[in-house]
Order: structure tokens, then C-alpha cells, then sequence
């Protein structure tokens, strides 16, 4: 079964036996854009299942990883930072994360130690008070020892209620205290999916994530925030992937900018992802790129629902 395989959940009446302490749930992980929330599902499960930019809103919906144990099955959301939805896209990213908090049997809040708790003082009125929340204060090695005290302080000060936890994905600090955390609070409860499942992400969506990543990498303003990739073709040969997508964008000024001169931009972004590719999927990859323009795609409800974004 390929790991990549879209999470399908445990058929009734299987014949696996599970021991009635088995532990499964959903522990989602909130917060504000940029806090870091992809990086440490990254680093929980062990692969680069969520793509990781140091822009805001990379993250445009809910990615699911999973950690599987003989007693556990740990099922881990991705969701996009929290803000003010001003068009249509966004709005769907809210919905979301308001699902996020509908599903979960835990929520671990992801902020950045650097930041003041004061600009996230709705947290209290977000989550619900229910569930077994652990406050994660995010890039503790940009600080040092004093200036994280301090800073750690202040946000126990404002949230004095919540467990916290600093924790930091380049030096791995407080990743194996975070999972440990998770793994406590898993509910009792049967295998929700397959126990050989990774994500709930297709090979076309991690395809099409991959190059979206690369955008957002090597493109700046506007372009990464209005483009969409989307896997047109996926074959798998003997001993290569061939693998087709196209890049939206909303204005012909747009696509010049992706492809750049002689092309550029955009084989510059093509092997960076086919390198992505071949490195996850351990064998050689073709990946053919094109640039189409669909108008204001973001605000057009019939375009998000071919890219796959729902209001549900």
C-alpha cells in the first residue's frame, strides 16, 4: 500500500484485533499564520507531508499526518493560520479550521515565543474549553535564555490556565515532549484508518503542494498568494513518475512573471519540486509544468471548487 494513498477508514467487521487500551484521536494543531504549525507535523511524523515557506499563509487547507504505534494511532491536522478572511478562498481556510475544532479530541495552540500574547487575546473565546489544550510557544531558539524566560512568563501570565511547552523544529526542542503530550491525551478508542496510512493526501495533491511550495519560495507579492497547482496527470512507469501540472494564476502579467525569461522561473521551480518528488518517492521523476491564467480565480466560487476547496 503506498503510503501516499488517500486515508481510508477502518472497514467494519475487518478482522484486526486492537487491545481495549488502544488510544486513536485527532489533535489538531491552531494558530496564527507563520507560528510554525507545518514545521512541527513535519517533525512529529518524520516526513515533509506539509509544505513549509517562511511566508504567511502557505498552509491553505487542513493536511492530516499520521503517527502509528502497536497501541496508538495518533492523527495529526495541519490547519491554515488564523485571520480575517477577505475573499473567498480565505473563507473557505476559516471554515477549515472551525472543522478543525468541530473533529478534535485535543488542540495543541502553536505561537511564536517572539510574539506579544496581547495579539492573540481572542484564544480563550476560540477554543473550546472541553478539551485538553497545550499552549506551544514555537521558535524558542531564536531567543536566548533570558529573553525566553521573559517571554514565557508573559504568556503563562496571560493564559494561565493552558499547560505550555517551547519547543523549536531547527534544533528539535520539545518535539519528543510535544509527542508525548499527545500521545497522553489520546482518548481510548478503536483505529479510525488504515495502519499503514502516512496522510490523507493523494500523490496528485503532494505533487501539486510540492511545486506550490517552490512558488512560494522563489516568487515574491502577489504571485504566490494568487496561484493554484493542480496535478493534471500522474502515471507510473516501470522506472519513472511522469508527472503533469499546471500553474494558475489570476493576470497574463502574472504567468510572464512564473515563467520568466526563456523559462526560466519556471525550470527553476520545476527541479527544485522534482527533486522534492524523487527524494519522498525514492525514484526518478519527470515533471512537465504549465502556466494558465484563470481571472480572479481566488473570488471565483466555481474555480475553488475544481481546485478542490470546499465551504464544508
Amino acid at each position: 500500500m503506498n503510503p501516499t494513498d488517500p486515508i481510508q477508514p477502518v472497514a467494519n467487521g475487518s478482522q484486526a484485533v486492537f487491545s481495549p487500551d488502544f488510544k486513536a484521536g485527532f489533535i489538531n494543531l491552531l494558530g496564527k499564520p507563520n507560528a510554525g504549525k507545518s514545521s512541527l507535523l513535519n517533525a512529529l511524523v518524520g516526513e515533509p507531508l506539509s509544505i513549509v515557506t517562511p511566508k504567511a499563509q502557505t498552509t491553505r487547507s487542513r493536511c492530516l499526518g499520521m503517527l502509528q504505534g502497536e497501541q496508538y494511532q495518533l492523527i495529526l491536522g495541519d490547519t491554515p493560520g488564523y485571520l480575517e478572511a477577505r475573499y473567498a478562498l480565505q473563507r473557505m481556510m476559516t471554515r477549515s479550521i472551525e472543522t478543525a475544532l468541530e473533529d478534535a479530541d485535543a488542540l495543541a495552540w502553536v505561537a511564536d515565543i517572539r510574539d506579544h500574547p496581547t495579539q492573540e487575546s481572542f484564544l480563550p473565546r476560540l477554543l473550546p474549553p472541553t478539551l485538553p489544550i497545550l499552549l506551544v510557544l514555537n521558535h524558542a531558539d531564536t531567543l536566548d535564555q533570558t529573553s525566553r524566560d521573559q517571554q514565557v512568563s508573559l504568556w503563562q501570565q496571560a493564559f494561565g490556565g493552558l499547560p505550555t511547552l517551547t519547543t523549536s523544529c531547527l534544533s528539535g526542542e520539545g518535539v519528543d515532549a510535544l509527542r508525548s503530550w499527545m500521545l497522553e491525551v489520546l482518548p481510548v478508542h478503536p483505529p479510525y484508518f488504515d495502519p499503514d496510512q502516512l496522510t490523507d493526501l493523494t500523490d496528485r495533491v503532494m505533487a501539486s503542494e510540492w511545486v506550490r511550495e517552490q512558488i512560494f519560495l522563489k516568487y515574491h507579492q502577489e504571485i504566490p498568494y494568487a496561484s493554484h497547482v493542480v496535478t493534471e496527470s500522474f502515471k507510473e512507469e516501470e522506472k519513472i513518475l511522469r508527472i503533469e501540472c499546471t500553474i494558475y494564476v489570476e493576470r497574463d502579467s502574472q504567468k510572464g512573471i512564473v515563467i520568466g525569461a526563456k523559462g526560466s522561473a519556471l525550470k527553476s521551480v520545476g527541479t527544485a519540486a522534482r527533486q522534492q518528488m524523487e527524494k519522498f518517492w525514492g525514484r526518478p521523476v519527470y515533471l512537465g509544468l504549465h502556466v494558465k491564467v484563470r481571472n480572479d480565480w481566488r473570488d471565483d466560487q466555481r474555480m475553488l471548487k475544481y481546485f478542490g476547496y470546499t465551504a464544508e
